[in-house]
């Protein structure tokens, strides 16, 4: 081929990829799929501090199960409050009221939370001993700890006008009632089970003894229409237990533990 022949084409084939390539480059840009991005100044968190009011919850020699819930609540808002920007924390309560269990749900839906984290202190009937701390998701309760901790929590629903009607005839002291978890379906049941994990991870770091994430029926988080767990701090009935659950190193430690778990869990989100 003449050496005049091949510049020309050569010439040609340059002015022709010139045009093409950047059509190419914008086809490509418009119709390639967009990288999920994570909204950071839209996210939303409820904290839940049971009991409250009319409702002591579990009682110690010394302590109520409301007051210790309310005083790490607020601790772990205020970490939150100052440490993660872009982060918006609603409470079901800030003083001692009593809040029924159906609006603290209410609270988070209409808040459009991303997160719904409610605290709670055990207890165990007869002077039996207990330590540690765990955190449950709404399901399933194989265990019969694990029915026992939700029918103790649920039964706040008696102190409400009406119950029977409100909640569509649920009785917590019947096993029976609890059937109908048995067909509840949790869409955030991962996300769930990844928060309650976490949780249970920081309370290991701060030496607390991991009693592990479990299953149960608790109404508080039936009706919460994003990601929610149950936190049960300690055993108010145990003797040391209480005393580190009203020290300010236990609530200082206890706070500080569920909030760097929703810390990693925000982080882990694209």
């Amino acid at each position: 081929m003449d050496s005049q022949i091949i510049t020309t084409f050569a010439r040609e084939m340059t002015s022709i990829l010139k045009n093409i390539i950047p059509l190419l480059t914008f086809v490509l840009l418009a119709f390639a799929p967009a990288a999920p991005v994570w909204a950071g100044d839209a996210f939303t968190i409820v904290l839940d501090a049971g009991h409250g009011g009319k409702d002591p919850g579990a009682l110690g020699k010394r302590g109520r199960e409301k007051n210790i819930n309310l005083d790490v609540t607020l601790a772990v808002g205020r970490l939150i409050e100052q440490n993660l920007k872009g982060v918006k924390v609603v409470y079901t309560r800030k003083t001692d009221v009593f809040v029924e269990l159906n609006e603290r749900a209410a609270i988070a839906n209409r808040a459009k939370a991303d997160l719904f984290v409610s605290i709670h202190t055990n207890a165990l009937p007869g002077g039996k001993q207990g330590r540690g701390s765990e955190t449950y998701t709404l399901g399933m309760h194989r265990a019969a700890d694990n029915l026992d901790v939700a029918k103790r929590e649920n039964e706040a629903i008696m102190l409400e006008k009406d119950y029977e009607n409100r909640y569509e005839g649920f009785d917590p002291k019947s096993a029976e009632s609890y059937i109908i978890f048995e067909f509840m379906q949790d869409k955030y049941m991962e996300q769930s089970v990844k928060l309650a994990t976490l949780i249970q991870r920081q309370f290991r770091v701060a030496g607390r003894p991991d009693k592990g994430v479990h299953q149960a029926g608790f109404l508080v988080l039936r009706a919460t229409s994003m990601p929610s767990c149950l936190v049960e701090l300690g055993y108010i009935t145990t003797a040391n237990e209480e005393n580190y659950l009203l020290s300010r190193q236990g609530i200082e430690q206890l706070a500080n533990s569920i909030y760097q778990a929703i810390k990693k869990y925000k982080e882990s989100i694209k």
